[in-house]
């Protein structure tokens, strides 16, 4: 295998020392899995410059960040066993964590079929200045069912290919040295769970599996009561922000939690509230946020202790009882006295925007509106995969390369294609001021894709129905914080599409305060529900969305101009593909301005409020990027793109 992996990764497993229990064990002796196909040596220079004491080491949940914690990213040990096998004893070799076993980065490169399963070991020791504190194993995301082990017992299991979860493991630990063993199932297109762009044969538009651990996994000490969430939702009609903090468990009446927002370190807002509660925040003069001024405001959560505030009245536990969840509460705790140290305290922050549907220029055409007024998003389809790490981008600098190029080129927007990012994607996002629309990972099996010409939707196991609406649910969960997303997108062109009209409401309950795109191409069955009216063009010009009265008409998908750069093919002399071909770069230019100059003209006259282009890079077969698969090339100047896409916000000014 190591022939597979490049020599930078092949001597770091030579150089260093294996972690705790590997046993240098003949990949033979446990492992069913064969070699990756590996088509190229392509990589980025980004991942040329990964090693284990650097592969992920930002703190990797900014909007929940603590002080303390403990990266766990780096050489574990890992073996590939039948389903039917116990625990092996013995590990085949080490693989670099976060990166899919699969990648060239994580060092295995092997092809993990349904019937197997991966087990990941190390050891780890908890800091002696944790002492008295809960710790928590947090993962980012592990592809796809995962059973976590520590010191031989079981801690819990996950079953989700896209979202973070965690476990307190403070009754399993022991001093000293401790043991951390992972095992994880993926079916991937055998299986009808959420998988997004994977296939276990991949060519033309499906791409490489990528499975097991693929986000940075790390501890971190806590109290038994924390502070688990905390949702901060802006309203700048009424220039505050709402904000809802969740514990760990029960509170009690003494337990409250201090909110400080700042703006340039200047505290501007504070306020005491009840545990488990939600409460409201003036932000006088509040300096908005858009692409143009990514302006943020820091937001801190502190779990106190305060003193009784009911303390001394008659019926005292009845008066406690009977102001549950009124404005009385709320007026005795933002005036209650602290009592003893801050017990948790996270960091986090917000943006203050708006994002909803109005009048724009056309008469009787709706049209996405910013902070209440008109702005076209202007996007890309972002795939989000890599050369050498697959699902999970080398590094967060390569990862916010790729919008730092998009802003360059003149767009405002990325549709994150069926696929959720690390947490940081969306950091650098909400600072860049991108705006994201975010797609659900699709999922189902073939026969429940439904076609272009489908008249009905797809019929799904009331099993399949669970999972999907549960992590649907994670994903719209985990990543509400992020202002600069400021669109879900339910489905895609039929991916294992059903009742996508229940889904989409189901969505702007939890999260009322963003946009709905319940059906992104082909089969619109939501029109009552969805917020947009989206088609796929693929056509030279591209075709005009129907007039909506109701809703904003958007192209979804559009261009995929396919222009391949000799040294920097995923298979090279093998057919490559894109909507369209050109023959070099003035080609591509006016391929590119004609279908730019429709656009333009749609949301001058027909009221269209959005496109997004096929695509940010070339992935594996598909060649129809800006930039090529290693992001080494634009196919063409990132400033001829801006020039050719300005006339969209000069029409404002007309």
């Amino acid at each position: 295998m190591r022939r597979l992996i490049g020599p930078m990764l092949a001597g770091w497993l030579a150089m260093t020392a294996m972690p705790l229990y590997a046993q240098g064990a003949s990949p033979a002796a446990t492992s069913p899995a064969t070699a990756q196909k590996v088509y190229t040596n392509l990589t980025t220079r980004w991942g040329q410059a990964v090693t284990p004491a650097n592969a992920w080491q930002s703190y990797p949940r900014p909007q929940m960040k603590r002080t303390a914690w403990k990266n766990l990213n780096g050489l574990w040990n890992y073996a590939v066993t039948p389903a039917a096998a116990v625990q092996p004893q013995r590990m085949d070799a080490t693989i670099l964590v976060p990166f899919p076993v699969e990648s060239k980065l994580s060092g295995a490169t092997v092809r993990v079929m349904p019937d197997d399963r991966i087990w990941y070991r190390r050891g780890f020791t908890v800091p002696a200045d944790w002492r008295g504190q809960n710790v928590m194993l947090n993962f980012g995301a592990v592809d796809f069912e995962a059973q976590v082990f520590v010191n031989g017992a079981p801690v819990g299991g996950h079953r989700g290919g896209s979202d973070a979860f965690g476990f307190d493991i403070t009754p399993f630990l022991r001093d000293g040295e401790n043991e951390l063993v992972v095992q994880v199932a993926d079916p991937t297109s055998a299986g009808s769970q959420p998988r997004g762009k994977q296939i276990l044969d991949p060519n033309g538009i499906w791409y490489t599996a990528a499975s097991g651990i693929w986000q940075t996994v790390w501890l971190e000490p806590v109290p038994k009561l924390h502070i688990a969430d905390v949702r901060a939702t802006p309203d700048i009609d009424r220039g505050v922000v709402d904000v809802e903090v969740a514990l760990s468990g029960w509170a009690e009446d003494r337990d409250a939690v201090r909110l400080t927002a700042k703006s340039g370190g200047r505290t501007i807002a504070t306020t005491i509230v009840r545990a488990n509660r939600r409460t409201t925040l003036a932000i006088p003069t509040p300096h908005l946020w858009s692409p143009d001024d990514p302006y943020l405001y820091d937001l801190t959560a502190e779990l106190v202790g305060i003193r009784d505030p009911y303390a001394g009245l008659p019926e005292r536990d009845r008066k406690a009882y009977d102001a549950r969840f009124t404005r009385g509460e709320q007026d005795r705790y933002a005036a209650a006295v602290v009592e003893g140290p801050v017990r948790d305290r996270v960091e986090t922050y917000f943006g203050m925007r708006k994002i909803s549907v109005g009048p724009g220029r056309v008469a009787g055409q709706p049209v996405l509106l910013l902070n209440n007024k008109p702005l076209f998003h202007n996007g890309t389809l972002d795939q989000g995969w890599w050369p050498d790490g697959l699902l999970t981008p080398p590094s967060e600098e390569a990862m916010k390369s790729d919008l730092l190029f998009l802003k360059q080129a003149g767009f405002n927007m990325v549709r994150k294609h069926i696929k959720v990012e690390p947490a940081r994607y969306y950091h650098d996002a909400d600072r860049l001021g991108m705006l994201v629309w975010q797609d659900m990972p699709s999922g189902g099996g073939e026969d429940q894709f439904v076609t272009g010409s489908s008249q009905s939707q797809a019929v799904m196991s009331a099993d399949m129905m669970a999972q999907h609406q549960t992590e649907l649910t994670r994903m719209v969960g985990q990543l509400r914080p992020f202002p600069s997303i400021v669109l879900w997108v339910v489905n895609n062109e039929g991916w294992g599409q059903y009742d996508s009209a229940t889904l989409a409401r189901y969505v702007k309950g939890m999260d009322p305060t963003r946009l709905v795109n319940a059906d992104s191409g082909w089969l619109d069955v939501a029109g009552g529900v969805s917020d947009v009216f989206d088609i796929h063009t693929y056509e030279d010009v591209p075709n005009t969305p129907t007039r909506q009265s109701a809703r904003a008409i958007v192209i979804g998908e559009y261009g995929g101009i396919g222009l391949p750069a000799e040294g920097h093919i995923w298979k090279p002399g093998k057919r490559n593909w894109g909507y369209q071909t050109a023959t070099g770069e003035q080609d591509f230019l006016t391929r590119y301005r004609r279908k730019m100059d429709e656009v333009i003209r749609q949301a001058r006259e027909q009221g269209l409020s959005a496109s997004v282009y096929t695509q940010t890079t070339d992935v594996e077969d598909e060649i129809n990027g800006l930039l090529t698969y290693d992001r080494a090339v634009p196919k063409v100047p990132a400033e001829a793109l801006a020039k050719i896409a300005a006339p969209l916000w000069q029409a404002k000014a007309r």
